[in-house]
């Protein structure tokens, strides 16, 4: 049960996240991507710490390291997400941010020695398909933009692999809280360090931070944390690939984005990529054993 309810808080969190893309759109309008991500991680920070603030009393230096680590792996790979959308469109970005589901099985087999899954790298690949199909503009050209973006999604990838390993053994409320510290600390240096000091007060710039900084920061981080300590990284990085596919969604919805075959395609591989990686296909085994009987 606690697998499926890890995989459920999982499905929210990539439906937040892709809900998100409509609100960062709206704060580009008032502020620099810098400003939007310091934040973002203080307003996740400062709410967490509200909450659960009993959690923070005596904190060891094992559980202080590990969050760190997450906090920097977290803010490295959204600035250079960031970054990189300055040198190539948003649709290369977006597709080679997802990379990072192809990259964590591989992580994984590097740290544990563990056999691949057959069915979790099938399910990865075709997510990766799938995302691409969703979101790739036809284009051979490569530029640094392209080699930020993938730099972020092997960011992205030991994200989820450190919060996999970390959540077996430490609170994951207090891992979300160290490492959304960690982040908007490292935000607001970086903010100070450009000079992107002045700050847009306007009711839609100050609620688009807002619904960032609670919904797809305090709640999705908090969700995915939990959600890693009842399922393993691989699944985990493809459950969440399927952002894309609800970002594409509420686009349709909500800014009146057209629907094209080739987005149906995408999005009907994508859910093909959970089924495979969620069942292994044992209903077409067990199919395949009652026609033998």
């Amino acid at each position: 049960m606690k697998k499926y309810i890890g995989e459920i808080m999982l499905c929210i969190t990539a439906i937040i996240w892709g809900s998100g893309f409509v609100a960062s759109a709206i704060s580009l309008d008032h502020y620099t991507p810098y400003q939007i991500l310091a934040g973002r991680f203080l307003v996740g920070f400062i709410i967490l710490s509200i909450i659960f603030n009993k959690k923070l009393k005596g904190l060891k230096s094992g559980v202080i390291k590990k969050g760190v680590i997450l906090g920097f792996f977290l803010y490295l790979a959204f600035v250079l997400q960031t970054v990189g959308l300055q040198y190539t469109t948003p649709s290369k970005n977006a597709f080679l941010t997802a990379v990072n589901v192809v990259i964590v099985p591989f992580i994984a087999y590097l740290a544990y020695k563990r056999k691949i899954d057959k069915f979790e790298l099938s399910g990865a690949v075709l997510a990766i398909i799938g995302i691409g199909f969703l979101s790739l503009q036809l284009s051979s050209d490569v530029n640094v933009g392209d080699l930020l973006t993938l730099t972020c999604a092997v960011a992205f990838a030991y994200h989820i692999f450190y919060t996999a390993k970390y959540v077996k053994d430490e609170d994951p409320i207090v891992l979300t809280i160290i490492q959304m510290f960690v982040a908007a600390l490292l935000g607001w240096i970086v903010v100070l360090f450009k000079g992107d000091v002045n700050f847009s007060f306007e009711m839609e710039a100050v609620s688009s931070i807002l619904y960032l900084g609670v919904f797809s920061t305090t709640i999705a981080y908090l969700f995915q944390t939990i959600a890693q300590k009842f399922t393993n990284e691989t699944k985990a990085a493809i459950i969440l690939s399927t952002e894309s596919f609800w970002g594409m969604v509420f686009s349709v919805l909500l800014i009146g984005e057209v629907l094209s075959t080739r987005m149906i395609i995408g999005a009907i591989l994508i859910l093909i990529a959970i089924i495979i990686s969620e069942t292994k296909l044992t209903f077409i085994k067990k199919k395949s054993i009652e026609k033998l009987t």
